[in-house]
C-alpha cells in the first residue's frame, strides 16, 4: 500500500508542474504515476480518464482524485485532490487581488495583451487536438458544427445544446436489448457508503441556506450559479469556460467581455486546474460589492461550490467505472457529447479572439439570431505579432509557461514603442 507521504509527496510536485490546460496536466499525471512508478498500468491510467470525461466539471482534478482513491481510498483522493487545486488556488488568490488594484494601469494591460495573445493560440491548440481525436465520421463534424452555431449565433443555453448533443448520440447508438453483460464493480474497492455520500452531498450544498438565512445576496448567487456549474458542464475545462463566459459576462454582468478574456489570461499562467478561473471571476465579482475581504470570500466560496462535487462524483461512482464504462448507450451519448465540444470550444475560441483582437464588438439580432461581429476599426494591430510569437514558440515545443512570460514582456516592450 502506497504510504501517506510518499502519496503526498507526489501530487504535491503534480499540483505545482501542472501548467498549460487539462492536455498537459493529464501528461504529468501520466508521467508520474505509470511511467515512472508502477502505481497505475496504462490500461487502468485510460479507463479512468474515460470515466472521468463522462462526468461533468474538470476532467484533470478528477483524474487525479480517482488516482489517490485508488491508491489509498477516500483519504488518497482527498489528498491528491486538494493538492492538485491548492497551489493554483492560492497564486489566483494573489493574481485577482493585484488584478482588482492594478487591472486598469496601461503597463497592466500591455502584460496581459501577451498573455491573451498566447492563450488564442493554447485555445486553437486545444481545439485542433480535440477535433483530430473527436470528429471521425461526417456525422461528428455535423453536430461539432450545430453547437458552434447554436452558441455563437442564436446564444442558445450552454446546457442545452449539451442535452441534445447526449440524447442525439445515445439515439443514435446501435445498442439493442441484448447489450453484452456488464462486469462488476471495480474489484479494487467496495461501493462508497450512502451515508458518505450523503454527507459529501450535504457538504457541498450546505453554504446555500447559510447564505440565503443570512441575507448575503451576491454570495448566495454565486453559490447558487456555480453550483449549477459544477452539474451541466460536461466536456472538460474549456466547455466549462464557454457556458461561465456567456452566463457571467452576457446574462449576470458580473465581469466584462475585457475582464472575462483577463481571466482566462491569467488562470493559463498558474498551475492546477484551468477551472481556477471560476476562483478568478468570483473574487472579481466580489471586490466589485465588497473590497478585499468580499473577494477572498467569494474566491474561497466559489472553490468550494466549484471542487466540493469533483470529489462527490468520484467517491460515488468510482467503484462502479467498469460497469458504466461498459454501456454502449452511455458511450454513444459520450461520444455525442465530446463532438458538440468541439463546436463548443470554437465558440470559446471565436469569442476569446474577437474580444482580444479587436476593442469593440457589436451585436446583430434577428429574431433568433444574436450575432457578434467585431468593430473593424478598433482592431488592435499589436496583437498580431505577438500572436505570431507565441505560435512560433509553441511550434519550437517551448513550454507553457515561458510563452507567457516572453510574449507578456513583448507585449510591454510594444507598448514602449
Amino acid at each position: 500500500m502506497t504510504p501517506y507521504p510518499l502519496l503526498t509527496r507526489v501530487f504535491a510536485r503534480i499540483g505545482l508542474l501542472s501548467f498549460g490546460g487539462p492536455a498537459a496536466q493529464i501528461a504529468v499525471m501520466h508521467r508520474e504515476l505509470v511511467e515512472e512508478r508502477p502505481w497505475l498500468t496504462e490500461a487502468q491510467f485510460l479507463r479512468a480518464l474515460s470515466f472521468c470525461m463522462l462526468l461533468p466539471g474538470p476532467e484533470a482534478m478528477q483524474l487525479a482524485t480517482y488516482a489517490g482513491w485508488r491508491l489509498r481510498g477516500i483519504p488518497g483522493g482527498l489528498i491528491a485532490g486538494a493538492l492538485f487545486v491548492l497551489p493554483g488556488a492560492a497564486v489566483i488568490a494573489v493574481l485577482a487581488l493585484l488584478y482588482a488594484q492594478y487591472g486598469t494601469r496601461p503597463e497592466t494591460e500591455a502584460l496581459m495583451l501577451g498573455v491573451k495573445a498566447s492563450v488564442i493560440v493554447i485555445v486553437v491548440q486545444a481545439l485542433r487536438r480535440l477535433s483530430s481525436k473527436a470528429l471521425k465520421r461526417r456525422s461528428d463534424m455535423v453536430m461539432a458544427v450545430a453547437a458552434f452555431l447554436a452558441l455563437f449565433a442564436f446564444s442558445l443555453p450552454f446546457p442545452l445544446v449539451i442535452a441534445l448533443a447526449a440524447v442525439w448520440g445515445a439515439l443514435r447508438s446501435r445498442a439493442t436489448a441484448d447489450e453484452p453483460a456488464t462486469p462488476a464493480m471495480d474489484p479494487a474497492r467496495k461501493g462508497t457508503a450512502p451515508a458518505t455520500i450523503l454527507l459529501w452531498l450535504v457538504l457541498w450544498l450546505l453554504p446555500l441556506p447559510i447564505l440565503h438565512l443570512a441575507g448575503q445576496t451576491l454570495l448566495f448567487d454565486l453559490a447558487a450559479f456555480f453550483a449549477k456549474l459544477a452539474v451541466v458542464t460536461f466536456g472538460g475545462a474549456y466547455a466549462v469556460l464557454a457556458y461561465m463566459a456567456q452566463e457571467v459576462v452576457e446574462i449576470r454582468g458580473w465581469l466584462t467581455a475585457p475582464q472575462m478574456v483577463d481571466a482566462l489570461g491569467l488562470a493559463e499562467t498558474t498551475p492546477g486546474p484551468l477551472i481556477l478561473v471560476t476562483q478568478f471571476v468570483g473574487q472579481l465579482a466580489g471586490h466589485a460589492e465588497g473590497g478585499p475581504c468580499m473577494a477572498l470570500a467569494a474566491g474561497a466560496l466559489t472553490l468550494w461550490m466549484t471542487f466540493v462535487p469533483c470529489f462527490l462524483w468520484i467517491f460515488t461512482f468510482a467503484p462502479h467505472v467498469e460497469t458504466l464504462l461498459a454501456r454502449p448507450r452511455l458511450q454513444a451519448a459520450l461520444k455525442g457529447i465530446t463532438a458538440a465540444v468541439v463546436g463548443v470550444i470554437a465558440n470559446l475560441s471565436l469569442w476569446f479572439a474577437l474580444h482580444t483582437l479587436f476593442a469593440d464588438t457589436m451585436t446583430i439580432d434577428r429574431g433568433p439570431l444574436s450575432l457578434p461581429l467585431p468593430v473593424l476599426s478598433t482592431l488592435r494591430i499589436d496583437a498580431l505579432p505577438l500572436i505570431a510569437l507565441a505560435a512560433l514558440m509553441f511550434a519550437r515545443k517551448a513550454p507553457v509557461p515561458l510563452v507567457l512570460a516572453v510574449c507578456a514582456l513583448a507585449g510591454w516592450g510594444l507598448a514602449q514603442v
